[in-house]
């Protein structure tokens, strides 16, 4: 939580399509949290930007960043408590990352591990956009005086390279206090949800298996037999946190459970010990139908008005202008422009 009400959270989400309960669970529900508590200013951007990073069909990236919108709004964040827009509207985030990207190092970027997993064995066919994109990330954190981030295990570096940057920026042109170094807002328990068919993988849209993950806009039946083909060890259920190194897809259903519940850990663990992987299930899957169902028929509602949802981005998007637009005029005069 954030103690100063003067503090700033900002986080973003890429229009990819399809969320799924690790976008849920890793990043969406924290920042209902957020945006519930009064004394936090929150700045919730859809990356449009980062998401072109890899091809996109237009009309498809149009769709999908209604759908994010609408997740938010399904999930509990209110407009009116928190800013959200789309990026690209906002033309100071790409003339930041050009300012940024003269101030990053290469050294820094060459040590971004997720684009060595993005790019896979192929790099040289990779975009520069995959490559640079850390530092676009840092512009949008930085244009708004952020002091917190929302951040999965995942993005831990990413924001670290924000760190640097922010810091070399300030002593380069000897302005110490411009921009503010951002801390990091980590889930303790279980940040990062991993496939239903293999738990030492991420859960991801991009997996070929829509088994693999629980889709925000599921229908119970589907929510259901996913749980109930998920992949399990021979074993029963764990009976210490001790276990779960060596098995990670009991870690990750006992984790989702822990999650959704808001239960500690070890107690679920202490709950479900020495049962069957089929029996927990069908108490997960109840869970899992109870909170995402509701969440998907609001979904479905909401990307009926698209009209509501395009209302929302734009004010959203004046917000965030107004802000950004004074940080990057100060960041011209510190320049020399």
């Amino acid at each position: 939580m954030i103690k100063n009400s003067k503090e700033i959270a900002f986080s973003g989400v890429q229009p990819t399509g399809n969320l799924h309960l690790g976008n849920y669970l890793g990043a969406i529900k924290n920042f209902v949290k957020l945006n519930e508590d009064d004394k936090n200013k929150c700045v919730f951007c859809v990356v449009d930007l980062h998401a072109v990073t890899t091809k996109q069909d237009p009309k498809n990236l149009r769709n999908n960043i209604r759908e994010t919108v609408a997740t938010f709004l399904a999930s509990g964040i209110n407009p009116k408590k928190s800013i959200i827009f789309n990026q690209s509207k906002v033309s100071a985030h790409s003339e930041a990352a050009w300012i940024l990207s003269c101030v990053a190092r290469v050294g820094w970027l060459n040590r971004m591990t997720q684009f060595k997993e993005k790019a896979g064995k192929d790099k040289e066919t990779a975009s520069i956009g995959l490559y640079s994109y850390p530092v676009l990330m840092a512009a949008d954190i930085l244009l708004y005086d952020t002091t917190h981030v929302p951040v999965g295990d995942d993005q831990k570096q990413h924001l670290e390279l924000c760190r640097d940057i922010a810091q070399k920026f300030n002593n380069d042109f000897n302005y110490l206090d411009f921009f503010k170094v951002p801390e990091p807002l980590i889930q303790k328990e279980f940040s990062r949800i991993m496939s239903l068919k293999d738990g030492l993988k991420k859960m991801s849209k991009s997996e070929t298996s829509d088994l693999s993950r629980i889709n925000m806009t599921d229908e119970k039946d589907q929510i259901i037999n996913k749980i109930k083909k998920a992949k399990t060890d021979p074993l029963p259920m764990p009976s210490s946190i001790g276990e779960l190194d060596k098995r990670p897809e009991a870690r990750n259903l006992i984790g989702i459970y822990s999650s959704l519940t808001g239960t500690p850990l070890e107690k679920s663990i202490n709950e479900f010990s020495g049962k069957n992987f089929s029996d927990f299930k069908d108490i997960l899957s109840q869970v899992v139908v109870d909170k995402i169902i509701p969440i998907s028929i609001e979904i479905k509602k909401l990307l009926q008005d698209k009209k509501h949802l395009d209302q929302i981005l734009l004010e959203g998007v004046e917000k965030a202008d107004n802000i950004a637009s004074q940080k990057i005029k100060k960041i011209h005069e510190i320049v020399g422009f």
